[in-house]
């Protein structure tokens, strides 16, 4: 297994240790690591299916908070632990082999000021299925944990007024909003993710509270990752902490 070191943010000195065998931290990540509002307030946050931990780390920028981090899948632990050790934040952030629908049987329920996930998009009946290894498949489908599954196990770790902030799918939008009307969650802020200008929404950052007040719901400006040249847009070089250097896509 071949493992490489990254730059995660480029001028906060991150690193992130990565597999070519297994699934890789991506733009998701980011854009979710970004999208979440923290306060003084923010003790406990937990993420379900953190991967190698590119997420936890962004977070360790925003807050003092404990962050903890649950998957199923060893290898990306084993990396995201390295990569914990490797930024001095052993303190701050710890991972753990667990299930997500179990994880009330490990974590005091009702304990957590936020839940934070990046989940497998796509159902099992997706052709994206076809030909993909394992690891990659449970990353990217609903082979271990189904919308509804994840909302509830979210509910049941948080406390009242908590925040589950998650990013998905923006054709799945209905069936997200139906799900978190049935757990007893309130949207309170939403930003569409769009490729470029003149294209259809492509995935939904979402933060809802559990048991939350209904009303004040924001919807902020659409976010374009590129811009009509195929060039990363300002607000993605900031998220990127790139600063003005202009990086193109690669095709």
């Amino acid at each position: 297994m071949k493992i490489h070191t990254h730059d995660l943010l480029a001028y906060d000195g991150l690193k992130i240790l990565q597999s070519e065998d297994s699934f890789r931290f991506s733009l998701d990540s980011l854009l979710l690591g970004s999208f979440i509002d923290l306060n003084l307030r923010t003790k406990k946050i937990l993420e379900f299916g953190c991967g190698v931990g590119a997420v936890m780390l962004y977070l360790s920028l925003k807050t003092k908070a404990k962050i903890y981090g649950i998957d199923i899948q060893e290898d990306s632990l084993d990396l995201a632990r390295q990569s914990i050790v490797l930024n001095n934040l052993t303190e701050q952030i710890e991972v753990f082999n667990q299930d997500i629908k179990t994880v009330h049987n490990f974590f005091e329920p009702s304990s957590f000021d936020y839940v934070i996930s990046n989940p497998p998009f796509f159902k099992v009946n997706d052709l994206m299925m076809v030909n993909e290894k394992m690891s990659l498949s449970l990353s990217r489908h609903e082979i271990s944990v189904t919308l509804s599954e994840l909302l509830d196990s979210a509910k049941r770790m948080l406390k009242t007024n908590g925040a589950f902030v998650f990013i998905h799918r923006a054709n799945r939008i209905e069936e997200i909003f139906q799900e978190l009307k049935a757990m007893r969650f309130v949207v309170k802020k939403m930003r569409f993710v769009y490729t470029k200008p003149n294209k259809e929404a492509l995935m939904v950052l979402i933060e809802s509270r559990y048991n939350g007040k209904t009303g004040n719901l924001k919807i902020l400006e659409p976010l374009y990752v590129y811009d009509n040249h195929g060039n990363y847009t300002e607000e993605i070089l900031e998220i990127f902490h790139l600063g003005d250097e202009k990086y193109v896509k690669k095709s």
